[in-house]
């Protein structure tokens, strides 16, 4: 059997590549959703993106939990390709890097190779050391505890519970605890910090130091880019953003809810 001819639309892409090319694309718009880039955002990065390999109809659709992207070709030819997302990490930086290659994309169509290539050290570009993220979590931390009126004492309490907490989490990602039950850990992680460095000498205010590592946990960013989507028009994914910020906000409760509750007892 005579293998088929390759086709090439008017953007010189070969059209047996756009499978791969959306794969990339999709590759972006994961990115971009985990990095915590709002639903309208990732949407039109990949319509852009798709047009600029010459695809005539582009139809992505994007919630919390899965994007989908279905487009038309130069043939007539229908793709889709969907893409699950289980997890999240905010990361602007990323969003930044992925927003420039959006960008450069509608310039300059760069081949699929280039274009992988692009992707790939999007994803693993670190943006800052661990040691650095580890250091602003306990500095976060201490600054939250004396802005609501704590101590010098109470602030140190609230550093060394930011470390921890930091450690919980990076732990909890490694073996992919689920989010809510990562942010039960976390919290009750601080609530026995706090407790344990009071009970030390470490600071005097359970309260105080409470609040500063409890800041370290609320979901104000995903809150807010829920009520952008909301606002925009993505009602779908807004209100699904909403109810996982409340049940976070809710899972914070319960882990210190748990540890005072147990040493009461």
């Amino acid at each position: 059997m005579e293998k088929c001819a390759e086709t090439v639309d008017n953007t010189g892409i070969i059209e047996e590549d756009m499978w791969k090319i959306l794969d990339c694309i999709l590759d972006v718009g994961e990115m971009l959703l985990i990095s915590g880039a709002e639903v309208n955002r990732v949407e039109n990065t990949m319509q852009h993106m798709a047009t600029a390999y010459g695809c005539k109809r582009v139809e992505p659709f994007v919630i919390t939990e899965n994007i989908t992207i279905t487009v038309h070709t130069e043939k007539e030819n229908i793709i889709t390709q969907s893409r699950r997302i289980q997890s999240y990490q905010t990361d602007m930086k990323k969003v930044e890097n992925c927003n420039a290659l959006s960008r450069r994309v509608c310039k300059e169509t760069l081949p699929l190779v280039e274009l992988k290539k692009e992707v790939e050290k999007i994803r693993h570009s670190a943006v800052y050391p661990g040691w650095a993220i580890l250091l602003t979590y306990g500095f976060c931390a201490a600054s939250f505890t004396i802005f609501f009126g704590g101590s010098i004492g109470d602030s140190a309490a609230s550093f060394l519970g930011g470390l921890v907490i930091w450690v919980v989490q990076k732990i909890g990602r490694k073996l992919e605890v689920q989010n809510i039950v990562l942010t039960v850990l976390s919290s009750a992680a601080a609530a026995l910090c706090a407790v344990t460095f009071t009970g030390l000498g470490l600071g005097a205010s359970i309260d105080k130091i409470s609040i500063g590592n409890i800041m370290l946990l609320i979901p104000g960013l995903a809150f807010t880019i829920s009520i952008r989507d909301i606002i925009s028009g993505d009602t779908i994914s807004g209100l699904l953003g909403v109810c996982e910020a409340l049940l976070r906000a809710l899972a914070i409760a319960a882990g210190f809810a748990i540890v005072l509750w147990r040493l009461a007892v």
